[in-house]
């Protein structure tokens, strides 16, 4: 295992243990998380892996093999970039009165890069799945999801929701992980496209525009003064929209829209899972596109395009996946449309002078997990 090797070359010992977290991708239910909603994300097949070893001090000694050199952190504040996402585990932990000392640790990622399927929320879990065996914490699955987002949020510095790490620790393979962000209950529900002659693809757009900058940031300000000015702790209590929308202009309107109707569609393709009409839930996947791009405004151009020509090629649904302005599509194509999708996607790329995106068939797998 590349990793292993590389912990004995940085290190000159061998690593106690060896962890794995996959990324993400979120089947529907977008922006919904930090609105107390509906999520419905599976595992992918790519994630992070870490070899790991405790020490006696508190250092925490690290290598990425996606980056230069040994970073050592006599204290946790010196960690600069990725290492902060590894800090912030050591810190959060330590925060919770866990009895975490320090590491030496080799991480290896295959998430493809820029794609938005959650890499920072895979190293995170998989640093905390570690140090929670090793030093023996009994976090379950969601307690890790749990110390794992607040690395993320008050250490990190993003404000992301409970969605990225939860998909992460507690994923099944063969099924995506219905989430109730309010409750943070979790229910796993089969989802196996293979068997209904479907394929997921995942298209990577490649861009990530200068406007997402702030822009999530100012979403979630958005919907947290629409739910004080219809009265409720949050837009997930919204349960006569047209009144509301009543009370409601401009972007504050908009965005209390697309949230209480996409809660909407994460049930309504929960149904359709348990009744066994995969083949149906692209309808839903296109309204919920059609939703983040007019109502929550977080598409953009190159998301547009590979949504319009992944239909027009033979897919059933697609749509943006992630926080927007970039990243990547979900589209489920029935096995012998994949090649037309693809190049249908392609070519209408090269017509806009783009380079072509990259496209990865991902299979629903599983979460967290010690692998040595």
């Amino acid at each position: 295992m590349r990793v292993v090797e590389a912990f004995r070359e940085t290190f000159q010992a061998e690593p106690e243990g060896v962890w794995h977290a996959p990324g993400r991708v979120n089947l529907i239910g977008e922006h919904t998380d930090y609105n107390d909603g509906f999520v419905l994300p599976f595992a992918v097949p790519w994630g992070v892996t870490a070899a790991v070893s405790p020490r006696q001090d508190d250092v925490v000694r690290l290598r990425s093999l996606q980056a230069d050199g040994v970073v050592t952190l006599g204290t946790l504040d010196e960690a600069e970039g990725w290492a902060r996402y590894v800090a912030g585990v050591f810190w959060a932990l330590r925060e919770a009165g866990h009895p975490v000392r320090g590491a030496d640790l080799v991480v290896d990622g295959d998430v493809p890069q820029g794609a938005g399927l959650s890499s920072s929320a895979a190293l995170e879990v998989a640093v905390c799945v570690a140090l929670n065996d090793l030093y023996g914490l009994a976090l379950d699955g969601m307690g890790v999801a749990l110390a794992a987002r607040r690395a993320e949020n008050d250490f990190v510095g993003m404000p992301c929701g409970i969605m990225d790490q939860a998909a992460s620790a507690l994923a099944q393979e063969g099924r995506a992980l219905f989430m109730d962000c309010r409750s943070l209950a979790t229910r796993n529900v089969p989802f196996d496209p293979a068997a209904h002659g479907l394929r997921l693809l995942i298209i990577n757009t490649g861009v990530r525009h200068a406007l997402a900058d702030g822009q999530y940031a100012r979403r979630r300000q958005e919907c947290e003064n629409a739910a004080k000015r219809l009265g409720v702790a949050s837009l997930r209590d919204v349960t006569d929209l047209a009144g509301a929308l009543g009370r409601l202009d401009g972007d504050e309107r908009r965005r209390v829209q697309h949230v209480v109707t996409e809660n909407h569609r994460v049930e309504a393709l929960i149904g359709l899972l348990r009744a066994g009409a995969v083949r149906e839930i692209g309808a839903l996947l296109n309204a919920s596109h059609l939703s983040l791009r007019d109502q929550f405004q977080v598409s953009c151009p190159e998301l547009d395009v590979a949504v319009e020509a992944s239909v027009r090629g033979g897919a059933r649904g697609a749509r943006m996946t992630g926080g927007g302005f970039g990243g990547s599509v979900i589209t489920l194509v029935p096995e012998e449309r994949v090649e037309a999708v693809r190049d249908s996607v392609t070519a209408a790329y090269a017509e806009r002078g783009w380079a072509a995106p990259e496209t990865y068939p991902a299979t629903p797998s599983a979460g967290a997990r010690r692998l040595a």
